[in-house]
């Protein structure tokens, strides 16, 4: 009798357990529901990857496409997820400028009379969108939905599909791993409108930032893979992470041509 009360006990407690832990971290906004552990975890994991007050980092983008190497590379300034990207190499690009202001995208060249609109989903180079290189706000762009946990290089990770809000986000949606121990993002799926898979990512975390007298994890290095070809890769280098104030100004459209 004791035994089957122990166990009563336990399943009581259990289902508690499962309540509090479903429950505890919801709240109402705009008369939805939110999880606010999976909205922290997201936010946490975009921070490593541009989501600060002001931050400038270069990124190298690598390429081998069809056994034809290419590379680019850019001076990036991001406050928030607001983004200006300028082109350093290579030399005919230039003065070439891409800037995120409030998930739009436009994209200046020298003899432009004016910025002209793009889409993040827009190739870039190789595997790499216009989106790739700008800071990632995967927390308020995309609507997530848990999956079950994965192991990855030894971590286990939270997994997510991330759905797309709106047509302004990078992609449709995404498989999405993140550290449990790191709560960093070290993988990704992406799709096709259609629901095929399009490339695979990997990500490291080797940069560090100081920001309130503590060194924070900031984005190194991203390789993506065709889903197809896997000899088709490529590569974003980021170097020279460094926290600093973002003027106003640079994210004028307007003022792009000075």
């Amino acid at each position: 009798m004791k035994w089957i009360s122990s166990k009563k006990t336990g399943i009581i407690l259990f289902i508690f357990i499962v309540f509090f832990n479903t429950n505890s971290f919801s709240t109402e906004k705009n008369g939805h529901t939110m999880d606010l552990s999976i909205q922290k975890i997201l936010e946490k994991a975009d921070k490593a990857r541009g989501n600060r007050d002001g931050i400038s980092w270069e990124v190298s983008i690598l390429s081998s496409e069809n056994k034809k190497k290419s590379k680019m590379a850019f001076n990036v300034s991001a406050r928030g997820f607001d983004t200006l990207a300028e082109s350093i190499a290579p030399a005919k690009d230039k003065g070439n400028k891409i800037l995120m202001v409030n998930g739009n995208m436009w994209f200046y060249k020298p003899g432009l009379n004016k910025a002209v609109p793009i889409s993040q989903r827009q190739k870039l180079i190789g595997n790499a969108a216009y989106g790739d290189i700008a800071a990632t706000n995967y927390a308020e762009d995309y609507e997530a939905t848990p999956m079950p946990d994965d192991i990855v290089n030894q971590e286990v990770c939270h997994v997510f599909l991330l759905k797309a809000k709106t047509k302004n986000a990078t992609y449709d949606h995404i498989h999405y791993w993140i550290s449990r121990d790191s709560g960093l993002g070290i993988k990704s799926i992406y799709f096709t409108v259609s629901g095929k898979k399009l490339k695979s990512a990997e990500m490291k975390y080797d940069n560090f930032v100081e920001i309130d007298g503590k060194s924070q994890p900031f984005i190194s290095k991203i390789i993506i893979r065709d889903i197809l070809i896997k000899q088709n890769m490529t590569t974003l280098l980021f170097e020279n992470a460094q926290i600093k104030d973002i003027p106003n100004h640079i994210f004028n459209r307007n003022l792009l041509k000075k």
